[in-house]
């Protein structure tokens, strides 16, 4: 068997093409709403995915290396409290689904966090690619909070590779321009995070794009009331973006990586 990392690498590189993959096609049959733009936004957003991985690839840290810590140190919650092994993955992969809630909403709780964040809401359409467009300061911090806390939780390593999976899915799946079934959609957001109700968190209007910060599981959002079912606009005319950097040159490579270090 090959080591963990290289293991990990498979295991998320093979189901994340295979995700975008099936939600390209998806999006391209049947969308839910008329996007444009894609020759001026998709160069820009892929290209900032391949900044973001080789910084990845780059840093001495990881989800997986942190675990791989706790392991060699035997630290951690598991490591000091029997449990079954199923119940601890469960458990981790719910502790650090809400640790992604509270990372995003405290994006847009703090300035200086929203600086870094906003670009990622200045995509003027919604679709899978927009997933992938997060700045590398945003990931950095990320992966450090990812790692503390499963340092903390002293998470089995099956926990953290199935948690990368899951998020890097699901984000791509609830930012998707896919139509599903209304009647579908309204089961489905029960238990996750649909297309439609992440939208929402994309519009044009502060008081719509500071709800609906899950990614994964929705329960967060109305256990701790930031949940807003639909757009005010309707989905087929909202607006998607900020009054900010909108102008069809921010959607350079170049305008992406310094919006953080711009005044609006």
């Amino acid at each position: 068997m090959p080591d963990y990392p290289d293991f990990e690498t498979l295991l998320r590189v093979v189901p994340f093409l295979s995700i975008l993959a099936l939600l390209v096609v998806w999006e391209w049959t049947l969308p839910r709403r008329a996007e444009s733009g894609r020759l001026l936004r998709w160069p820009s957003n892929f290209g900032i995915f391949l900044i973001d991985v080789v910084m990845l690839v780059a840093l001495p840290v990881s989800a997986i290396t942190a675990a791989l810590v706790s392991i060699e140190y035997k630290f951690g919650l598991f490591f000091w409290i029997e449990a079954p092994f199923w119940p601890k993955v469960i458990f981790c992969l719910i502790a650090l689904d809400l640790l992604v809630y509270w990372q995003h909403r405290l994006f847009h709780q703090f300035h200086v966090l929203w600086r870094i964040h906003r670009m990622h809401h200045t995509d003027t359409a919604f679709d899978v690619t927009t997933a992938l467009r997060f700045h590398p300061i945003e990931i950095f911090l990320s992966i450090l909070l990812k790692a503390g806390l499963i340092i903390l939780l002293g998470a089995p390593v099956l926990a953290v590779i199935l948690f990368e999976i899951i998020l890097n899915g699901a984000a791509m799946f609830n930012h998707s321009n896919i139509r599903i079934p209304l009647w579908l959609d309204r089961i489905v957001r029960w238990v996750i995070v649909t297309p439609d109700m992440h939208r929402v968190h994309h519009s044009i209007h502060k008081k719509e794009y500071s709800h609906n910060f899950g990614f994964s599981l929705s329960v967060w959002d109305r256990l701790f009331r930031s949940y807003t079912p639909q757009p005010e606009d309707g989905h087929q005319t909202m607006v998607i973006g900020l009054d900010v950097f909108n102008d069809p040159e921010e959607a350079r490579l170049d305008k992406l990586i310094s919006q953080p270090f711009r005044n609006a």
